[in-house]
């Protein structure tokens, strides 16, 4: 509804009519997406979940994620070019830089030669890095975002050399004005206009709940027209790559692209790097100072931003602690909540951003995993490490997650984002305790290596990159598929 306030003055009537109505016109869309979003659809990717996948067909009619195949070792090698909007340099690397450096050395590794363009995450001066079949290329503009132009004088070099197979891009980082020049183009989405406009509805009633402070809704206005325009230019890509089911959906039902053209394939993480170890769980509680006598030790890492939810778990675990003093937080990462969180007291340790290296050791040092966010687009890692690491996750109810990662109360618990929502959660986590943390995190485990590791996920992209090279590669099974 359009705000009302005595000591506001608006230049026209018709200014005023039109901030009236274009907010309620966001806020019946906005009402009606969420009943879409939380509702089951036509086309719903997740329901093989829950059962075995007996698949047997063209790949491209899969309605489910690709991860659920168990594809052969690829005999035909492929020349694949990536355009990435970063590329991880230093600490506390992004969840799609970290994404796009696990896919593509995980291609590389597979034999096929892989050239990266991009930018560093840490957006200084850089030299290529050529290790084996991996080729990145740090190609910068002077605002440290990828210069298109650099880029393809690269592209076009190295394609008269010998011919790409395809081209990837991860978002938008190939612009579409680009990618309709390039004949072999798919693209990964990480997060949809679609989604991204019930984040900032997620905020607004967090920042505002009883709607009393008398301020314009601009960025849910501007929602709208931002959803329409990407809609329009979706089409300029040709193949869709969604990282969760619901997203899947969105891009069907919603932008209207054709079925077959849109594809599910789940992040997955380093299978290696993070693994259940208790030892060394215990060794981080020691090296930061944990007490022992605490009775839970919660966890939460990430950009300690305010749409990742943080406002929203610092106010919910300042309540939860006064009714159970025991329970400890460890806070790893970096930004302006960090202080926030330092001010609840001795019941919380804010680490500061934390190496790759130490992100293992940090889950293993925890019983439950908290993401708080309120950024329902994508598949955060953070999630599917901690659940690699054994540990079960605390997260908000959002269809990418609950239709992809936390599938029933097994796996975890979910809350609707808000903090009364958020304590009766964290209450029940803290009524059943450390043991039964344990157990769900056992399961927690066993489901993150059969589904979001790099190497299932690496087979997928392989499997379909192949695909759109070569018809044959679409059929599944093949003879030496397992």
């Amino acid at each position: 509804m359009g705000w009302k306030h005595p000591n506001r003055k608006f230049h026209s009537r018709p200014t005023l009519f039109f901030l009236r109505s274009s907010t309620i016109l966001a806020a019946f869309v906005f009402l009606a997406s969420l009943v879409y979003i939380f509702e089951p659809v036509t086309r719903d990717f997740a329901k093989t979940w829950t059962r075995e996948v007996h698949f047997r067909g063209d790949l491209r009619e899969a309605k489910f994620p690709w991860n659920k195949l168990c594809f052969g070792q690829a005999t035909e090698k492929l020349k694949l070019a990536v355009f990435s909007k970063t590329w991880p340099i230093g600490a506390a690397p992004g969840g799609m830089e970290r994404h796009a450096s696990t896919l593509y050395t995980a291609l590389a590794a597979k034999g096929h030669e892989i050239h990266v363009f991009t930018a560093p995450s840490d957006r200084r001066a850089h030299e290529d890095i050529h290790e084996h079949n991996l080729h990145v290329y740090f190609v910068s503009n002077d605002h440290g975002m990828v210069n298109c132009s650099l880029a393809f004088d690269i592209f076009n070099r190295e394609n008269n050399i010998s011919k790409f197979d395809y081209v990837h891009t991860e978002s938008v980082s190939l612009p579409y004005w680009r990618a309709r020049l390039v004949p072999k183009v798919a693209v990964t989405w990480h997060g949809v206009w679609y989604e991204i406009m019930h984040s900032k509805l997620f905020q607004e009633l967090l920042s505002n709940p009883k709607g009393q402070l008398p301020r314009p809704m601009t960025e849910l206005q501007e929602a709208i027209p931002m959803l329409i325009d990407e809609i329009r230019f979706f089409s300029n890509y040709k193949e869709h790559i969604c990282i969760s089911d619901s997203a899947g959906e969105v891009l069907v039902n919603i932008y209207q692209l054709p079925q077959r053209n849109v594809h599910v394939i789940l992040n997955g993480v380093d299978e290696t790097k993070f693994t259940r170890n208790p030892m060394a769980g215990a060794e981080f509680r020691k090296r930061y100072g944990v007490p022992s006598n605490v009775s839970l030790v919660l966890g939460v890492a990430g950009r300690l931003v305010k749409d990742k939810g943080h406002p929203l778990l610092c106010e919910a675990f300042g309540k939860i602690t006064k009714r159970n003093p025991g329970v400890f937080l460890l806070v790893a990462g970096s930004g302006p909540w960090g202080k926030r969180y330092a001010e609840l007291g001795l019941n919380v340790k804010v680490l500061g951003a934390l190496e790759p290296s130490e992100l293992s050791r940090f889950y293993n040092a925890i019983d439950m995993f908290v993401n708080p966010t309120l950024r329902p687009q994508g598949l955060d890692l953070t999630l599917i490490e901690a659940m690699h690491c054994g540990k079960p996750v605390l997260t908000p109810n959002f269809p990418s997650i609950t239709r992809t990662v936390v599938l029933n109360q097994e796996y975890g618990y979910t809350f609707s984002p808000n903090v009364e929502s958020l304590v009766e959660a964290l209450e029940v986590v803290i009524n059943d305790g450390p043991r039964v943390m344990q157990r769900k995190g056992m399961l927690c485990q066993r489901y993150a290596v059969s589904m979001f590791t790099a190497t299932k996920m690496a087979s997928s992209y392989e499997r379909f990159f192949l695909c759109m090279k070569d018809d044959r590669y679409c059929q599944y099974p093949l003879a030496n598929d397992c």
